[in-house]
Formats: C-alpha cells, sequence, structure tokens
C-alpha cells in the first residue's frame, strides 16, 4: 500500500473551518495556516472528480501537516461526494429496516457500509466522516428522518457500533452525533433554534443513552444546537452541564465537537466569536465554522483562548495511523469489492 500523504501529529488548534472552491486560494491556505486551525471540513462545492479532490486534500495537508480533514459523508441525503466512482450510500434507515428483518444481516451490512464509506474517503485523502447519526427515528424531526438508524436506542447503539467497526478497519474514526438528542425536536437547527421539553431523565433513559452503551467505539461525539430547557438554558454544544454528563457520567475520553457555529441554532450564544469562546467554555475541544469565510477570520483574530493540551492531544488521535490504498489499489481489494456488492443489496 502506498500513501496519500505523509502522516504528522503537529499540535492542532481548536478551530475547523472550509475552503471556498476546488482548488485553494490565497485566503484559505493563510487561515489553514494559523496557528488556531486544526481542521478542515469539505463540502459538495469542494468536489469536482476523485482526481480534484485528492489534488485539493494534498494541498491541505502540504499546508498545514497534521491538519484533519473531515467530511459530512453519512449516506442517504448527506453524501457529500457521489460521483467518479463514490459508491452511492443508502439511508442509514435502511439498515434499521434490515434490523427488523435479521438483526446479524443487518450488523455484517453495517460493517460493510462503514467500511466502504471510510475505505473511499480515505484513498481520496480524508481523515474524518461526521457519522454516525445516533439520534432516534421519532418521527418528527425532517432534518433527521431517514438519517437515523431506528427508533429503539438499542438498535442505533448496535449499528453505530458495527458501522464504527467497519469505519476502524479502514483506519478512520467516528463521530456520533447530536448529542444528546435531535430527533425529537421538530426544527432544524441550520435555520431555528429548536427545543426538546422533555425531562433530563426522558432523555438520557431513551435519546442519550447510545452515547453512553457505545463506550470505548464512540471517538468523537457532536452535541446538537438544541434547548432542553428542564436541563439547562443553553443548547447541548454550549451547555457545562450536558457536556459535563457526556465527559464524567458517561466517561467519554474522545473529541468532542461543536455543531457549526454560523447555523441559527447557535445564535443563542451571541455572535460568532462568543459562540466560540462558549463553546471551548462549556467542554468543547474543537469548534467548526462553516460557509462564513469573514466569520472565521472574526474567530481566527479573536478568540484569545489558549488551546488545551489534552484537547490537542484528542484531536490529533483522530488522525489515521496507517495509509490508504490509493484508488486504483481499492478496486483489487476482495474486502472492498464484497463490501460494495453487499451494500448495492440493501
Amino acid at each position: 500500500m502506498t500513501s496519500i500523504h505523509a502522516i504528522s501529529t503537529n499540535n492542532p488548534g481548536p478551530v475547523m473551518l472550509d475552503v471556498m472552491g476546488t482548488t485553494l486560494s490565497h485566503d484559505d491556505i493563510r487561515r489553514i495556516q494559523h496557528p488556531l486551525t486544526g481542521g478542515v471540513i469539505l463540502f459538495a462545492r469542494n468536489y469536482e472528480n476523485r482526481r480534484q479532490l485528492v489534488e485539493l486534500t494534498s494541498a491541505i495537508h502540504a499546508a498545514r501537516p497534521g491538519i484533519l480533514i473531515a467530511v459530512d459523508h453519512e449516506g442517504g441525503r448527506v453524501q457529500r461526494f457521489k460521483t467518479d466512482g463514490f459508491t452511492k450510500l443508502p439511508a442509514m434507515r435502511k439498515l434499521g429496516e434490515l434490523w427488523d428483518r435479521d438483526v446479524l444481516s443487518a450488523c455484517k451490512a453495517a460493517t460493510d457500509l462503514g467500511f466502504v464509506l471510510a475505505v473511499e474517503l480515505r484513498a481520496c485523502g480524508v481523515d474524518l466522516s461526521f457519522t454516525p447519526v445516533l439520534d432516534l427515528d421519532h418521527g418528527t424531526s425532517e432534518v433527521i428522518g431517514d438519517r437515523a438508524f431506528h427508533r429503539d436506542p438499542r438498535v442505533v447503539t448496535m449499528l453505530a457500533k458495527s458501522l464504527n467497526h467497519g469505519l476502524a478497519l479502514a483506519g478512520m474514526a467516528n463521530c456520533g452525533k447530536h448529542f444528546p438528542a435531535h430527533g425529537y425536536a421538530a426544527a432544524d437547527s441550520h435555520v431555528a433554534i429548536p427545543v426538546d421539553d422533555r425531562s433530563l431523565q426522558q432523555i438520557l433513559e431513551e435519546d442519550a443513552a447510545p452515547y453512553d452503551w457505545l463506550g470505548m467505539s464512540l471517538a468523537g461525539v457532536m452535541p446538537a444546537h438544541v434547548i432542553y430547557p428542564k436541563v439547562d438554558k443553553h443548547p447541548a454544544g454550549f451547555s457545562k452541564k450536558w457536556l459535563s454528563i457526556l465527559r464524567k457520567d458517561m466517561g467519554f475520553q474522545g473529541v468532542i465537537f461543536s455543531d457549526d457555529l454560523s447555523m441559527q441554532g447557535a445564535s443563542v450564544a451571541g455572535n460568532v466569536v462568543d459562540g466560540a469562546k462558549a463553546a471551548l467554555s462549556a467542554g468543547c475541544d474543537m469548534i467548526l465554522i462553516c460557509n462564513s469565510p469573514d466569520k472565521a477570520d472574526q474567530i481566527l483574530q479573536n478568540l484569545e483562548i489558549a488551546h488545551d493540551a489534552e484537547s490537542a492531544q484528542r484531536i490529533a488521535e483522530l488522525v489515521p495511523r496507517f495509509v490508504a490504498l490509493h484508488w486504483d489499489a481499492l478496486q483489487a481489494d476482495a474486502r472492498y469489492q464484497a463490501a460494495k456488492r453487499a451494500i448495492g443489496a440493501l
């Protein structure tokens, strides 16, 4: 196997930002090289074809060795790269439906799906996908909908664990989202401020349970831009109470990412710099700022918080530890081809 990029673990900063196009501009490079930057998140606008994607990720890694490159690439309607050989991944609900027919086949398919998802991304220089969605399918949240595995938290846990295994086989970590729950609140936190008025006990017994049950299988967590007024007035990503439940009560040792600070659900924290400070103070290790280069600049210029060494180490540990197969070699890989066939049958 040959490497797409040299793996480095220099000290990553607490900010993950995006780039504007399919190649890097001077402003993109300036932001990537800023000491506070530790990650880059890609979107569909950053993709034309595989060759271009490899050139882009290589340029990002060259500009900042050891930086974490991530993408929202779940399957179904949330899959950023869909052409030029990328496998069309089914929505996670398909795995839940298979579970209801055949538990063991569903677990096997989840592992196959996780492996294909990860090995294709890694072949193109992407280090992490923000997956799996651990929200329960309450049937009330359109923004979650078929992105959820199932209504039953036990099923969600087992399918997520199987998917995480597939990711790990390809050398990729994972990130469960959206802690503690986004499946019950109807509003979309991209454009509104969702509210979940259930009690702490109700949320912990059902929606948040997978985060506890997954244990060491979970490498990252992204809190929801949702307010749970019976627990705290702050959305989970800005709530010391919620993030303390995750860290101390559930014993989570991985990376806590904020959701995108440019989303409407984050506006309750004030301006974007206030939001960044609030998220980090509440316990997030890394903050995301997307689709707003001016706001990214505001954060980089005004965030006066020394990055915690433990957070930096957690983030560095998400960078893949073994080299990835190039795309051509991947096409001859028996495990990959078998997993692709299995996914095609879903």
